[in-house]
């Protein structure tokens, strides 16, 4: 039998990440020296104690079902911490726990969005949104964020992109992959006109632990935007939990009951023990000190390798406010995004993403995570800065 696939299959993306991963792995398993530059991963284990009260979890049983929106006293300490980080006070009922924060945005298109409705998303931007909103039979809308800007949204541009069919935006500061912040009269005039145009707001604020410079503004924390916004988060990348699956959203009571509905559907529930352990990481001191010390450590390793990228001729690479990419401008050295990347990795054994795997206005650019150790982040750049030396210009 000839399987016969539904279209939207034929719309849906992927991560390049994980393609990258695996080529990269395969070139490891035949003895090359990779260096990996490209998996948005810290590479620090989880704390220690986040690790032990998820172990005293699976001792005292929590090895059963959950109810679908997670459980209830972890939901009032997802809430609580919700209301500490954006001062609006959030109660457990608003409050869905999923496994991943991917799906905290799919279960927001599917409730929220129609066919044929505009969602406005970041490019260049985290690839999943584009691939969901396309899913969904619904319409992306590319919002650029470019250099000149800091990375950050121009609000202008924005507004001009708004049309009666425009039913949600997706917002993401810390922004993936270029690690641009919003400041907070960006994020008032953004709110302003979500207000203005009834807009529901997806917030990924998944980053904004990751602070470099500047601070963190909630959307959802802003005038009456609580009621229009999903604030988007996960345990994922400030306390290095990427296996643990945890995700986690803060809206409107209604919008929580219907994605509760919708795990009931899909995933059933979250892990019983991952969920126990996301208490501690939100409440132990231990916790948000190991949060410190990773953000000194992606500061100082930011530092290092924006200064060996800009040393290289052709290439500008913007410092980056928050996460752990940096984003550089490779237009000057003559190489394609993509070209470059392919090289680097089968050439050099450094393994990078190329801009346009995060949308059309990436193109002229490369991710690079800081999620290594300074020798080898020196090591990389250093295999760079090799190759693009002018007897090795691409034309």
């Amino acid at each position: 039998m000839k399987l016969t696939y539904a279209r939207r299959m034929s719309r849906l993306g992927t991560e390049s990440a994980f393609e990258v991963l695996a080529h990269a792995r395969q070139l490891e398993a035949a003895g090359r020296d990779i260096i990996h530059l490209e998996i948005g991963e810290p590479d620090s284990a989880t704390p220690q104690n986040i690790i032990d009260a998820a172990v005293r979890a699976l001792n005292d049983g929590a090895t059963h079902y959950t109810p679908a929106g997670g459980i209830w006293e972890v939901r009032e300490a997802t809430a609580r911490y919700v209301t500490q980080r954006t001062g609006v006070k959030t109660d457990a009922g608003q409050i869905v726990l999923t496994p991943g924060s991917k799906n905290i945005l799919l279960f927001a298109l599917l409730a929220l969005v129609e066919e044929g409705d505009e969602v406005i998303v970041p490019d260049p931007g985290y690839p999943i949104y584009r691939s969901l909103v396309d899913f969904i039979g619904a319409t992306p809308v590319s919002l650029p964020i470019r250099q000149e800007n800091d990375f950050r949204v121009a609000v202008d541009e924005l507004a001009s992109l708004i049309t009666p069919s425009t039913k949600m935006l997706i917002a993401n500061s810390p922004q993936n992959p270029t690690g641009g912040v919003l400041t907070r009269e960006d994020s008032e005039a953004i709110a302003a006109l979500a207000i203005k145009h009834d807009l529901v707001v997806v917030s990924d604020e998944i980053y904004s632990r990751l602070i470099f410079d500047g601070t963190h503004t909630s959307l959802y924390s802003l005038p009456g935007m609580a009621e229009r916004t999903v604030l988007l988060d996960g345990l994922s990348k400030a306390w290095a939990m990427c296996g643990w699956r945890l995700g986690f959203g803060a809206m409107p009571v209604d919008l929580a009951r219907r994605m509760e509905t919708l795990m009931i559907n899909s995933s059933s529930c979250a892990a019983a023990f991952t969920q126990w352990a996301a208490v501690e990481a939100f409440e132990s001191p231990e916790s948000d000190r190991a949060v410190e010390t990773m953000v000194k450590e992606f500061r100082r390793r930011r530092d290092v390798i924006v200064d060996a990228l800009n040393a290289i001729p052709g290439v500008r690479c913007h410092r980056p406010a928050g996460a752990f990419y940096v984003f550089p401008d490779i237009t000057a050295t003559g190489w394609n995004e993509r070209d470059l990347a392919a090289k680097l990795l089968d050439e050099v054994g450094v393994a990078v993403l190329a801009g346009t795997a995060f949308g059309p206005h990436g193109a002229g650019h490369i991710r690079l995570s800081c999620a290594n150790s300074v020798e080898n982040i020196e090591r990389a750049t250093q295999r760079i800065a090799t190759l693009l030396t002018p007897a090795a210009i691409h034309n």
